[in-house]
């Protein structure tokens, strides 16, 4: 199956995070059928090995398989459900928005976040934004019993309804592309580099969790695997809308971006300033590959990266990835043809890295 045809398959299956058990189940057939070897931590991560050159850095590549989206706080006497917000969700985007309560046992029930009736609107609710604590869910239930009945309790999943569409120009919309695609690069490149012959590092791929809840539901494997070097697959903030051209040049069907510096000051602190050895090297394979590499720089936004670096003795990182509009609504949008190149970038500048491929800050120019 081709990077779009696997995205898409992936955007259409839930998991929130912590819950992302069918999404693992997912990527885990797929390395089954590549005769890769895999293993599954604790707390759910997805990892494997494709052994090389122990004389080079080892790399390792992640790329999360969760989403954000809320869990069932209170059940109403009605059968509405009060929701408890799991990650960046915005607020803004939630107004009837179809929903997925994922009951368990791979069983799902649809609701839709309640809009006020339009005729019922005053003056002064017209422009406001609802605040996620007085939103509700409203899924056709008639008592809390009832949806205690259908298998709707406290601390039950729920997401967007999964969907995937096709726009002009052969764009993707939809559903949790963030970061459904990064994992579909990754299985690409897995594939890719297993079926390689010629020399080329120590490659660990890390499926993670977790990610749109903290950031660090990845360090057990990162612990365990001690890479040398790291290197996120996520979204890059695309700005080719008429909303965001002041934030940079990243623009769909531009190619791959490379991050140059991420930072997220709300409570967090964190970031990154990617290593310099990583950054030319992703520049001079894409410029011997004759393919567009689009630059960012952003506040607002980190990777796992940010926490990554500090393990153990420190590990090298950086992030690359794929231009993505409306970042963490229910309709983000991706061009196939950035994909298909970041995996291809990928590919080339994991063989371009060799047991002279210095780390030491010192032997930069």
């Amino acid at each position: 199956m081709d990077i779009a045809g696997l995205t898409t398959e992936l955007m259409l299956i839930p998991g929130l995070s912590g819950h992302e058990g069918r999404v693992r189940a997912r990527i885990r057939r797929e390395l089954d059928g590549l005769g890769i070897a895999h293993a599954t931590d604790v707390l759910g991560n997805l990892t494997a090995t494709l052994p090389g050159d122990s004389d080079s850095p080892s790399v390792m590549l992640i790329a999360h398989m969760d989403q954000l989206g809320f869990l069932v706080r209170k059940i109403e006497p009605d059968g509405f459900i009060r929701l408890e917000r799991l990650g960046g969700v915005p607020e803004r985007a939630l107004a009837a928005q179809p929903m997925l309560i994922c009951v368990g046992g791979g069983r799902d029930v649809t609701g839709v976040i309640a809009n006020k009736a339009h005729h019922a609107t005053t003056p002064d609710e017209k422009y406001k934004v609802i605040p996620y604590p007085d939103i509700y869910l409203d899924a056709g239930f008639r008592s809390a019993t009832e949806a205690e009945e259908a298998g709707v309790r406290i601390g039950t999943p729920v997401v967007y309804e999964p969907a995937a569409r096709r726009l002009a120009n052969g764009l993707i919309a939809g559903t949790s592309i963030d970061d459904r695609a990064g994992c579909a690069v990754m299985l690409a490149v897995g594939r890719a580099l297993f079926m390689q012959k010629r020399r080329r590092p120590t490659v660990h791929l890390a499926f993670s969790v977790q990610e749109e809840f903290n950031l660090r539901g990845v360090l057990p494997a990162v612990q365990r695997l001690k890479p040398d070097i790291a290197i996120q697959l996520d979204l890059v903030l695309a700005t080719d809308t008429p909303d965001m051209g002041a934030r940079g040049d990243v623009r769909l069907g531009g190619g791959p971006a490379m991050s140059l510096y991420s930072f997220h000051g709300r409570g967090t602190l964190n970031g990154l300033i990617p290593h310099p050895a990583l950054t030319r090297l992703f520049e001079q394979t894409a410029m011997n590959m004759k393919l567009p590499l689009q630059r960012s720089v952003h506040i607002g936004a980190l990777t796992e990266t940010s926490y990554v670096q500090f393990a153990g003795d420190g590990v090298a990182c950086l992030d690359v990835g794929f231009p993505m509009r409306a970042s963490h609504s229910a309709n983000e949008v991706v061009d196939p043809a950035d994909l298909e190149g970041l995996a291809r970038l990928l590919v080339a500048a994991i063989g371009g890295i060799g047991p002279g491929f210095s780390l030491n800050p010192d032997d930069l120019p």
